[in-house]
């Protein structure tokens, strides 16, 4: 196979790893902190917020991430009186889709990370007179991201190679792009390719996250 060919099937699948990453940065950008919020709430002696917290991660936890993207794409619109005003462009849908879903396993993640915070750290802050704010932001949340970067990394790769269901719900993507070249070319190429664009994604991430680690030694 020339390398002109190679060239020509490349492009347009560049074009589509930019959608790609955008969803990524997104995705990752927003659900990040919702996916706090998320964690605050679940502990919030508010029992009607905390069951709310509890009742949602549970749900995106429990259900396909497609079935969710499905529902967002296709569902909400056809819900009656308020569905004419949940119509979304199909990457806005998308978006939404990831933010939601990302959100409660990040939240999780983080819930983890304070349930691994000793109490005694806690025992200590008030010993030294902080207030409960300053506790948390100086104390408890540096040890509390010490522990979840790990699981945030993994989950972060994850969400890279998730970004492949927006084929589901035809936003054209890397994936989309890869098998519009397939059926062009008629060669099993472009699937090589896309592989490696994936693995190239997924290995920056984890090399970036591995020098947080470094950086802030994580270790």
């Amino acid at each position: 196979m020339s390398v002109d060919r190679i060239a020509t099937m490349i492009k347009p699948m560049l074009e589509g790893a930019q959608m790609t990453v955008l969803l990524f940065l997104i995705a990752i950008v927003v659900s990040i902190p919702l996916g706090f919020a998320l964690t605050l709430a679940v502990k919030s002696s508010i029992k009607p917020l905390a069951w709310f917290a509890h009742a949602y991660i549970y749900v995106m936890r429990g259900t396909p991430l497609l079935l969710q993207l499905l529902f967002i794409c296709f569902g909400l619109p056809m819900l009656p009186v308020i569905g004419e005003y949940l119509v979304f462009d199909r990457f806005t849908a998308a978006c939404l889709g990831f933010i939601l879903n990302y959100a409660a396993y990040f939240a999780e993640i983080f819930r983890g990370g304070l349930l691994a915070v000793d109490k005694g750290q806690y025992e200590a802050a008030q010993v030294l007179g902080l207030s409960k704010w300053q506790t948390m932001l100086r104390i408890i949340l540096p040890q509390m991201f010490r522990v979840a970067l790990p699981a945030v990394s993994n989950e972060s790769v994850t969400l890279v190679k998730d970004t492949a269901l927006l084929y589901a719900v035809s936003v054209p993507e890397l994936l989309h792009y890869a098998q519009t070249v397939v059926n062009r070319d008629f060669t099993i190429m472009p699937f090589f390719i896309a592989g490696i664009i994936y693995l190239i994604m997924t290995l920056l991430l984890t090399a970036l996250f591995k020098w947080l680690e470094r950086r802030f030694k994580f270790d």
